[in-house]
């Protein structure tokens, strides 16, 4: 499969609005940026800060993991998020088996205890909720309710998510 990074940074580069332009820098760059700031009330330092396009390949999957069950949460695939999803898989060049891992995660989602329960860090949380949220224009119910249950299972902090909230543009 290609790169879980690679398909992270698609998915957000596929989004509409000023948020793809912000992506200029890299997907991961402006998830990392998010949630730095979400968890700190402050961007983080323009020389000597943390280099957020740098995270792991288990972090990555995860990300995209939880980006997949938010995006289906509601029980189905908008058309939106059915476009940015094929653009993000043809952005990423995915190959014949991530094109059938992708495929069996929109089938069978990973659950919040799941993703939550491999993740120890409070900024790799920040992060992972972060990409789940890019991930959908959350218009119903039942993706509200899923990012707040994920919000909680991280233990992301009420006002970091406000913030990530605030940042994301609609």
């Amino acid at each position: 499969m290609a790169d879980s990074r690679q398909v992270v940074d698609a998915l957000v580069r596929a989004r509409r609005g000023g948020i793809a332009a912000s992506a200029a820098l890299g997907g991961l760059a402006l998830i990392g940026g998010l949630a730095y700031r979400a968890l700190r009330g402050a961007a983080p330092p323009e020389k000597g800060g943390p280099d957020f396009s740098k995270v792991d390949e288990d972090e990555a999957r995860l990300m995209l993991r939880a980006m997949v069950a938010a995006t289906i949460a509601d029980g189905m695939v908008d058309t939106a998020e059915r476009k940015r999803l094929d653009a993000a898989v043809a952005g990423a060049g995915l190959d014949s088996d991530g094109r059938a891992w992708l495929d069996r995660e929109l089938e069978s989602p990973a659950e919040i205890d799941e993703i939550a329960e491999r993740v120890n860090d409070p900024d790799a949380a920040a992060r992972i909720y972060t990409a789940a949220r890019l991930a959908i224009d959350p218009d119903t119910l039942q993706e509200r309710q899923f990012l707040k249950m994920l919000a909680e299972a991280l233990d992301v902090p009420g006002e970091a998510t406000t913030r990530i909230e605030r940042d994301i543009p609609a």
